[in-house]
């Protein structure tokens, strides 16, 4: 009876109690799971779990089963479920996080003690400023309702106002992303030179209503109109210096804002803002990614061609890559192609946006306008698109800071893995020449 009953019991483990880490890749960008589970009084299992990569939640385990040797974790707050199977040595759980339908492959390794994310430039209170939770109305684009944040410095004003507009994908109003929170930071740091600043949850996100699936960058820019416009209705603000400041996508739509509606912004302030139309973008993006990561000439010109063809499939009738990509892989590595089944045209968005030439808008700015990319840019590469930047507006003042990424973050390589591993969330450099500009320079002035 020995062996059936250690047979019994090979098959049902005891529940694993403990931390658990492990990452999935998102968007091509790694997160941290951590796992911490718990015995309950009655023998079975809880917990919680936290995405180091995104914040400090603890998002409850509602869920947790044992059976035929596989551990399932249901986590409904966000639509989650990690199904995996322990090791015989009990160090490992290898196995799915599946999430909104989509499926990603996770491998839990047991901690020791749980990893900490050290963020050191979060403000903590007290702060020498008022803080505002506000919301307002996007009446042109679908009439949804807008929620944000308003920091007003000390005083009566009137002050120079700025919205911060985030990159691309959902984001809050911190724009939160990796632990790091880039637009609290900045916020908190030109309040205190004296600037107001608006940040505000994407539509569908946070407190904000609508829906963020399906939008384009033209949508958003309505968003970003409606934050200026409360701004210019605030007795606070000074009307002739509200301004724009986006990063990443958001220094594309800022000036899309400032051509179609110029008596209403008084500057721009452009972070890793695209000079260039998307395909273009995409194209040096692929490339300097994987270069960061060490891939090889080979894989890194079979993937600028399958981006290509990609590219060129949403912006006519689709036509099958595999014959093209079989002659630029070659060889056995394309064997796998028979298999690829590839989905014509692609999300509204990525149509727009590889479509989307910025240059004929930046050729309308009346205003001042500065632009700023990291030096080690991977996503937006600095050289190309401040020198787009600076053709098609050339009253506009361009830098580039040497040795920063596209968070502008001091960094190694510029690859997207490193983001969540530095601590930095804005380099002091950046922070000091966006404050410097926006209070010293004629920023507004018309």
């Amino acid at each position: 009876m020995l062996p059936l009953l250690l047979a019994l019991i090979a098959a049902d483990p005891p529940a694993p109690v403990g931390v658990w880490e492990g990452p999935i890749k998102s968007g091509g960008i790694p997160l941290l799971l951590q796992f911490t589970l718990t015995a309950k009084p009655d023998g079975g299992l809880t917990g919680h779990m936290i995405s180091l990569d995104q914040g400090n939640d603890k998002l409850p385990v509602a869920e947790a089963t044992q059976a035929d040797g596989k551990l399932t974790l249901k986590l409904p707050v966000i639509r989650g479920t990690f199904t995996g199977t322990l090791a015989a040595d009990g160090k490992t759980l290898k196995g799915d996080w599946k999430q909104s339908g989509t499926t990603f492959p996770l491998t839990l390794a047991r901690m020791d003690k749980p990893t900490t994310r050290n963020r050191p430039q979060l403000p903590k209170p007290p702060f020498p400023y008022r803080s505002e939770d506000v919301t307002f109305a996007n009446s042109a684009g679908g009439g949804h309702t807008l929620a944000g944040t308003l920091t007003l410095p000390p005083g009566d004003g009137p002050f120079t106002a700025v919205v911060l507009v985030s990159g691309s994908g959902p984001q809050d109003r911190d724009e939160s992303l990796m632990g790091h929170k880039p637009f609290l930071v900045l916020a908190d740091h030109l309040t205190r030179k004296g600037v107001a600043v608006l940040r505000y949850d994407d539509r569908g996100l946070g407190q904000s209503g609508g829906t963020f699936a399906g939008c384009t960058s033209a949508d958003f820019a309505t968003d970003a109109h409606a934050a200026v416009k409360y701004l210019l209705g605030r007795k606070e603000i000074d009307r002739k210096k509200v301004g724009i400041c986006g990063h990443s996508e958001g220094g594309l739509i800022g000036p899309m804002v400032a051509a179609g509606h110029p008596a209403d912004v008084g500057f721009l302030v452009l972070l890793a803002g695209p000079g260039l139309p998307g395909d273009e973008i995409l194209k040096t993006q692929v490339r300097d990614i994987l270069l960061a990561e060490g891939k090889d000439e080979k894989t890194i010109k079979a993937m600028v061609a399958l981006n290509q063809i990609t590219v060129a499939g949403m912006k006519k009738p689709w036509a099958d890559p595999r014959p093209v990509l079989a002659a630029v892989v070659g060889g056995p590595a394309a064997a796998g192609l028979d298999k690829w089944k590839p989905k014509p045209g692609g999300d509204p968005w990525m149509r727009y946006f590889v479509s989307y030439d910025p240059r004929p808008a930046l050729g309308q700015l009346r205003c001042p306008v500065l632009a700023v990319n990291g030096g080690k840019d991977t996503q937006v590469a600095a050289k190309d698109n401040l020198a787009a930047i600076k053709a098609a507006c050339p009253a506009a003042e361009v830098l580039e800071l040497p040795g920063l990424n596209h968070l502008f973050q001091p960094c190694q390589t510029g690859g997207v893995a490193e983001y969540a591993t530095i601590e930095t969330t804005l380099d002091p450099a950046l922070l000091d020449v966006v404050a410097g500009w926006v209070t010293k320079s004629p920023a507004g002035a018309k």
